[in-house]
């Protein structure tokens, strides 16, 4: 290198490594440390070349893991179908759903795959759980657990959730058997068999399962893929029928990632207040947050609408079966209706994760499992862009998966006996609605890591597809 604007020429030198693909979108590059020796720089001629191309929206910078390939901007933009707003009606889901469900591939392409060693954390949580199991002592083994659930984790969850500047008691939590449970003690509590039910559209298809169990009607409220809610939508709905509740997630929503802003989050809470609404917060993504987690709705309830929601399921194990409500003012029924539904938890299950999380490993593994998120998204997307044809894909910020959104000719309903021919499991956009919506959208997962059978699977689809 020449000895003027040393840092010009390591930035045009990275520009053209990154533009020639030495290092793909989502790779980290070399250390600062590695550069000013490669290079024979300062640290802060090295810096100053990689704030620039940061700036340049090329490079992104994360925090304790350094510098990363970032994603182009305007290349994938957020996808533009828009749900249609209709009548109520009865809820009732495809049996496709039932059949990827039977399957095991709701996050994965390939469920049977079962690759990789099982993480330290997962190790670690597991001999907590076995500790817990050998402390038994006596009789306890006679004996149901509390309805609200064992307050150590109750304590330990109220520890957790203040974080996110949510302040709540241990008799303000009930402990579930899972985030689906809780929600369905919520509707269970709140409505009545022909209540109608505000879901976003397109939204989680768990939900709507509970809405025809419970006989409700549906009302679709379109829902951003990048910002949640449509609140003038809602609004217009609110406004032309009776609804009883609401299920809405605020953080990471499913099937694209939605964050709802701070405004959506105060009017929704003030139009639940006019309409006299029970709002039901599914709040199970907000812990697989890129950066901060952001504070639940429930944190801003001044009037005891919100139903917290949330479990274990997508930020630890989906194996534990471990969930959590906060039912407002509707709590008490909550913890009567969990005694005829469920009767109790496990306890050793509740002493081993309450014993995880005092530990601080739960938050150690938090942090972990955050960075390799971002980066199974990142590499997911740039896998997507090499795909032919008509695309847009959400960039979630948070979650476990993207919103694909193809040609309008495009079936993957159609297309998902064809892939499960090959071995691949997809998850159509029909499933997120009841209304015949979104029939050439995907949801793909980045759940699991991108290994070469993964890969090869995003490639018999691609190939599928065009």
């Amino acid at each position: 290198m020449s000895s003027d604007y040393l840092y010009q020429q390591l930035e045009n030198w990275l520009a053209a490594g990154i533009q020639t693909q030495r290092w793909r979108v989502g790779e980290r590059l070399p250390s600062i440390r590695a550069l000013c020796q490669q290079h024979h720089l300062s640290k802060a001629t090295v810096q100053h070349a990689l704030q620039r191309l940061e700036a340049q929206g090329l490079l992104e910078a994360r925090p304790k893991a350094g510098y990363f390939v970032a994603l182009p901007r305007n290349t994938m933009n957020e996808p533009i179908s828009r749900a249609r707003i209709e009548a109520p009606r009865p809820a009732s889901v495809s049996e496709l759903l039932l059949d990827i469900m039977r399957r095991g591939a709701a996050f994965d392409l390939l469920p049977d795959l079962h690759a990789g060693e099982l993480p330290a954390s997962i190790v670690s949580l597991n001999r907590s759980v076995a500790r817990a199991l050998r402390r038994q002592r006596g009789d306890d083994y006679q004996y149901y657990d509390d309805p609200e659930g064992n307050l150590a984790l109750r304590q330990q969850l109220a520890l957790h959730v203040a974080r996110r500047g949510w302040q709540v008691e241990t008799n303000q939590l009930c402990i579930t058997s899972g985030c689906q449970h809780a929600l369905f003690l919520a509707l269970m509590a709140s409505c009545q068999r022909g209540d109608v039910v505000a879901v976003e559209s397109p939204g989680f298809y768990g939900a709507l399962q509970l809405l025809e169990q419970l006989e409700l009607q549906v009302v679709e409220v379109p829902a951003s893929i990048r910002s949640g809610l449509d609140m003038d939508a809602f609004e217009e709905v609110l406004e032309r029928w009776p609804v009883k509740a609401c299920i809405v997630s605020p953080a990471f929503a499913t099937p694209g990632g939605g964050l709802m802003s701070n405004n959506s989050r105060q009017r929704l809470l003030a139009l639940a207040e006019r309409y006299d609404l029970a709002i039901i917060e599914d709040d199970i993504y907000a812990d697989t947050a890129f950066g901060i987690a952001p504070d639940p709705l429930k944190a801003l309830d001044r009037h005891n609408r919100v139903m917290l929601c949330s479990s274990f399921s997508k930020s630890l194990s989906r194996d534990l079966r471990l969930g959590w409500i906060s039912g407002a003012r509707w709590h008490a029924k909550i913890i009567h209706l969990k005694l005829i539904t469920q009767l109790a938890s496990s306890r050793y299950l509740q002493q081993g994760v309450a014993e995880f999380m005092a530990d601080g490993r739960f938050a150690t593994h938090l942090r972990r499992q955050r960075h390799e998120l971002q980066e199974r998204r990142d590499q997911l997307i740039a896998q997507l862009q090499t795909w032919p044809g008509e695309i847009r894909v959400s960039l979630p910020q948070g979650g476990l998966a993207v919103w694909v959104e193809l040609a309008a000719s495009i079936d993957t309903l159609k297309l998902y006996p064809q892939a499960l021919q090959q071995g691949v499991i997809i998850t159509p956009g029909a499933l997120f609605s009841v209304s015949g919506q979104f029939n050439h959208c995907l949801r793909i997962s980045f759940a699991h890591p991108w290994d070469k059978p993964r890969l090869n699977a995003l490639k018999q689809l691609s190939e599928l597809l065009h």
